[in-house]
């Protein structure tokens, strides 16, 4: 974003500072956007190419596409390590998406990207998952509707992970490689003693590399037992097979527990 005036509404608006989103070129971005996944969303039966060449108008990526191959499937091959995304989709900026190589973001995707939302390689994301970036002041008088000003707060999502159906991400949150969140979760920034350091440095992260977390507010289940991570007691390549099923029901009878 190094183009963006850093006194304008946008670059603040990246930053996470108070903006206001109802300026001309926000709407203008918004209505841009808009249009562009109508044409994502309503594509049909067309080939790879042209379903990665849709995202990219979406995601203001100005990469050319490769030369296109006579052979329909040598051609889509070649797009084979581009994120695959499932209409429909809804997105409001459309430019602060960060996508990794074989990331796949299932049907009924919304994605409120007023500050950068980066998913990282070989990420799956389930179906109706929702990402806020986005904030609104708690004080009414300042919210003040569509004259008031808004914020956000970015969200990362690390390589690797499997974000099940129904969840939403809030703003600010990052989640660790590896990492699950039971479907219907709501990952929010409050933090708590079970979060734990990574990389050896001070940062943080609401959810811990390779962990299950679950539960609204999204809360630590269980560590995730595999040889991708250095830490692991694993001396194989035998991880574990079950889905996030098992963790969920092991959360449901612990809240059963607790009434």
């Amino acid at each position: 974003m190094s183009h963006v005036d850093p006194n304008s509404e946008k670059a603040r608006s990246l930053r996470g500072e108070l903006y206001y989103a109802f300026g001309p070129e926000f709407v203008r971005d918004r209505r841009r956007c808009e249009l562009a996944c109508d044409r994502f969303n309503n594509a049909g039966d067309v080939p790879r190419r042209r379903l990665v060449e849709l995202w990219r108008d979406i995601n203001q990526d100005s990469r050319p596409l490769p030369p296109q191959l006579s052979d329909p499937d040598e051609d889509a091959a070649l797009f084979e390590d581009d994120p695959w995304i499932q209409a429909p989709i809804r997105i409001d900026n459309g430019q602060n998406i960060m996508l990794g190589e074989n990331v796949m973001i299932n049907f009924n995707c919304v994605i409120v990207d007023t500050c950068i939302l980066s998913i990282g390689s070989r990420t799956l994301v389930g179906p109706n998952v929702s990402f806020y970036t986005g904030t609104h002041p708690l004080d009414p008088a300042i919210r003040n509707g569509t004259r008031g000003p808004e914020a956000g707060k970015e969200i990362h999502i690390g390589e690797d992970c499997w974000i099940g159906g129904n969840a939403i991400i809030l703003a600010g949150v990052t989640v660790g490689k590896g990492a699950t969140i039971g479907a219907g979760s709501v990952v929010t920034k409050v933090r708590s003693s079970s979060y734990v350091k990574f990389n050896h440095t001070d940062s943080m992260q609401d959810v811990p590399a390779f962990h299950v977390v679950a539960g609204n507010p999204a809360r630590i289940i269980r560590k995730i037992e595999t040889s991708m991570d250095p830490n692991s007691k694993l001396d194989s390549q035998k991880g574990e097979t079950q889905g996030s099923e098992f963790p969920m029901a092991k959360l449901a009878e612990e809240l059963e527990k607790k009434h």
